[in-house]
């Protein structure tokens, strides 16, 4: 994990959650920490790593990710292990 990987784990764990994370941050961030993407249709995007799986739908035509997609990142993180 590079430094802007760990910057963005710290941003995702933060409290009140954020709302100006990049989400091509976050998805390199859940890259990094060993979870495999799966290309869904249109913007659907999942990830899997050690039989966890997250779904997302990238945002757009904003490039930041929502509330509710750095909780569901966060959650997800937390249950293959990764914390800040």
């Amino acid at each position: 994990m590079n430094s802007k990987q760990r910057k963005t784990l710290a941003a995702v764990f933060r409290e009140p959650v954020a709302g100006t994370i990049a989400w091509t941050d976050i998805e390199s961030l859940l890259l990094a920490a060993g979870a495999s993407l799966i290309e869904g249709s249109g913007s659907r995007v999942r990830f899997h790593k050690d039989g966890e799986v997250e779904s997302f739908h990238r945002p757009h035509p904003a490039k930041e990710a929502k509330r509710y997609q750095v909780r569901a990142a966060r959650d997800f993180l937390e249950r293959i292990g990764v914390r800040p």
